[in-house]
């Protein structure tokens, strides 16, 4: 079998970037790239159903074990993209091995221990990075080299299991992930997505999110004779944010404490545009996020007359906590997999989404796995091989436990 390292690296140096800009899966054509690769390789191990979309989902399956039939049937899910934030093009991954706990030059920066303290904890472990000008793109191509390993292993070794199904996913970083999946297809009971930090992580809360946009309508008359007549937008925009929570905002927030994030603002005297994100674990202060939008838009209006500032607001996903729990099973048995990988597991709420929220409500429960992966989205990315094999390991006892249900 290839080791899931190598399968890592080859996978790493395909580019495969979303774009932010395109409204359609999948968002960049190169995500074809990728996606054909893995098509073919998951025809090569002699899985079934093997599929790749016209909108670039690649699905498969590894039918049950003889005797487990009736098992419940599990899903597996990563995505293809890597970030948009940096580039992806022309990874060049580096191997550290026996890592010494220290700083890691690499071109043009240092992964400095002093900005990731956990680096001390995997001193003597074999790291993999870029070479610091791309990122690495450990997210998801950790998550989709463990699953490929593991149905390479599961199907070599004729381990026991009842029915499997794997897709890797486009556009997962531009929020589009879960557009054009298809549940009935898929045909699980419940799956995991493989796209989390460090291995034993088990995410299963996340944010309640909706984004809000800002628009003001001024009134631009000569400055010399502007009394009482001109209404400045910039200034009513500024006006608009000044009456939000001044502390909560992302830098001063933690754990499952929500905020508003303004995004970009822009503007002139005549018209100004602000753009934010709104996020919240309680639905409850969720919705009261979205109402304090719209009773600040009322006042500025009651102020400077009715038309002048216009807000429209629009849910992007929901917590996904809300579905899981009517499908207990699938975090108990994460649970007692990573438990039994003589790891300690770690549920962690996630501060951001995951396709796995969308896929929950859309009827497919769907927590989130770690994958032995940190510092995601940038030029100081790193992984280990050993958190790696921690989170094969983990897949592979998740997928044992089932099979006895």
């Amino acid at each position: 079998m290839i080791r899931v390292q190598d399968r890592f690296i080859k996978y790493v140096k395909i580019h495969s970037t979303s774009d932010p800009t395109n409204e359609v899966n999948p968002s960049s054509e190169r995500e074809r790239d990728i996606a054909k690769v893995l098509y073919d390789e998951m025809i090569s191990l002699g899985m079934t159903g093997v599929t790749l979309s016209d909108n670039c989902y690649v699905y498969g399956f590894i039918e049950a074990t003889k005797g487990y039939e009736n098992a419940p049937k599990i899903g597996f899910i990563a995505h293809m993209d890597t970030s948009p934030d940096f580039s992806g093009e022309n990874v060049d991954p580096i191997v550290h091995e026996n890592y010494d706990g220290g700083d890691i030059v690499l071109k043009e920066r240092t992964i400095k221990v002093s900005d990731f303290p956990h680096l001390t904890k995997l001193k003597g472990r074999t790291l993999i990075t870029s070479d610091g000008t791309t990122l690495l793109g450990a997210d998801d191509k950790a998550g989709i080299a463990e699953i490929m390993y593991v149905c390479d292993k599961i199907i070599t070794e004729n381990i026991p299991h009842g029915k499997i199904a794997v897709c890797f996913t486009p556009d997962e970083e531009v929020g589009m992930g879960a557009d054009g999946f298809d549940v009935p297809f898929f045909g699980c009971d419940f799956a995991y997505t493989v796209d989390g930090g460090e291995a034993g992580e088990i995410e299963s809360e996340n944010f309640n999110a909706a984004e809000a946009v800002i628009e003001v309508n001024g009134f631009n008359v000569h400055p010399g004779s502007a009394k009482n007549t001109m209404i400045n937008a910039s200034l009513v925009a500024m006006e608009a944010n000044a009456m939000l929570p001044s502390l909560d905002t992302p830098s001063h927030t933690e754990g499952r404490e929500g905020f508003f994030h303004l995004c970009s603002i822009e503007g002139t005297v005549e018209h100004a545009k602000a753009e934010y994100i709104i996020r919240d674990h309680d639905e409850h202060a969720f919705a009261y996020r979205m109402y304090q939008m719209e009773h600040i838009v009322s006042i500025l209006n009651a102020k400077y007359g009715e038309g002048t500032v216009t807000l429209s607001m629009r849910e992007q996903y929901r917590n996904m906590v809300e579905k899981l729990r009517e499908c207990p099973m699938a975090i108990e048995i994460a649970n007692l997999a990573i438990k039994k990988a003589s790891l300690t597991p770690r549920a962690f709420p996630i501060r951001g989404g995951t396709d796995g929220a969308r896929l929950s409500f859309m009827g497919l429960p769907c927590p989130n796995l770690g994958t032995g992966g940190y510092a995601f989205h940038g030029p100081y990315e790193h992984i280990s091989v050993e958190g790696m094999e921690k989170s094969v390991e983990i897949v592979l006892n998740i997928i044992e436990e089932v099979a006895k249900r």
